[in-house]
Parts: structure tokens; C-alpha cells; sequence
């Protein structure tokens, strides 16, 4: 069970209004990698985790990809609903205005809608731990490239704390596959 408090996990603010860096927030909000692809792959996974503890860190880590996905989406609104149709069109964002307007739907930074095809869960617990463990690197650089690519101080304070949760769920990611490989080479009678 989960209580929902109405607030983000972190204040996503915007200093200026870098409306390129919104076209790039997209891969976190629907890309292969996203925030939203991680949520519902560990959620997904958590069902056939051997271990109870694991099953934990997976809907733990799950839900809180969710408000992840929640941030990004609050970075990208407060971003493009500044901005003027022309500007849009001057950031690559044209085909986004036009089929969604200023709704933030998930697609990945190229336009690219999301899809289920980028959920990995095979029920091998090694495989789906070794899986997310890559996941989270890929997230971790991917916010590394989006901070290098904007000067606005708020959008850089966001995502280097999304950042900085990537490199703990690497982490936990990796206390849990020494678990479950534990729980594998003990003798069974």
C-alpha cells in the first residue's frame, strides 16, 4: 500500500526557458531508458524475485521511478507551456505541437512514442537484476548528457538529483543480485 503525497520529490524548477533541453527531457519521460520504462519493468519484474527483501527493493524502486517520471513530466510542462508555437518549432518540438499540443506524452526525445517493447522481464531474477542494474547506468548518462546540454541552474539542480538516485538504485540493484545469488548457490535439501 502506498500513500500518495501531493508534492514532487524534489522541487522541479526552471530558472529561464531553455525550450531545447525540453525536447531532450523526453528520452527520460518516454524513451527506452525513461523513467517510466524502469518503473513498470521493476514493478513488473517484482512478482517472481525469489526473495521477499528483493521483491521490496523492486516495488520500492518502482514506485519511486514513478515520481521520477512524475518530475520529468513537471520539468517538460513548465518548460514548453511558455513557450509560443514559433518557438517550438525553433526547438524540434513542431510535430510534438501539433499532435499533442502543449500535453506532455510519452515519447522518447527523437518523437519516438513509447512502447512495452523497451520493458526486459524474463523471470530469471539474475538476468532481470543484471538488466536493471544496466538500466540504471543508461539512465545515470543519459542525465549526464541533458546537464551538459542546458546552462538553466533549476533544470541542472533536477536532474543532477535524479542523477544522484540512478547511482542508488545501481547500488541496490547490485546488494540485491548478491542476495539472490546467495539464495541460488546455497544447498538446497
Amino acid at each position: 500500500m502506498w500513500i500518495y503525497e501531493k508534492k514532487l520529490q524534489f522541487p522541479a524548477w526552471v530558472e529561464g526557458c531553455d525550450i531545447r533541453i525540453a525536447k531532450g527531457l523526453f528520452a527520460q519521460y518516454g524513451g527506452p531508458d525513461s523513467e517510466l520504462s524502469a518503473g513498470i519493468r521493476y514493478l513488473s519484474q517484482r512478482y517472481t524475485m525469489p526473495l521477499n527483501e528483493v521483491k521490496a527493493v523492486l516495488t520500492d524502486i518502482g514506485t519511486e521511478e514513478m515520481a521520477h517520471w512524475e518530475i520529468i513530466a513537471t520539468l517538460i510542462h513548465k518548460i514548453i507551456d511558455r513557450a509560443d508555437p514559433e518557438e517550438l518549432k525553433k526547438a524540434g518540438l513542431d510535430a510534438h505541437y501539433i499532435q499533442h499540443g502543449r500535453d506532455v506524452y510519452p515519447h522518447d526525445a527523437a518523437g519516438v512514442p513509447w512502447t512495452a517493447a523497451y520493458i526486459q522481464a524474463i523471470e530469471d531474477p539474475i538476468t532481470n537484476l543484471t538488466e536493471d542494474m544496466g538500466a540504471e547506468q543508461k539512465a545515470r548518462t543519459t542525465y549526464e548528457h541533458l546537464i551538459n546540454l542546458t546552462d538553466d541552474r533549476g533544470v541542472i539542480e533536477t536532474l543532477s538529483f535524479l542523477r544522484e538516485r540512478e547511482v542508488v538504485h545501481f547500488q541496490r540493484f547490485g546488494e540485491s543480485l548478491r542476495m539472490v545469488q546467495e539464495w541460488m548457490n546455497k544447498k538446497k535439501f
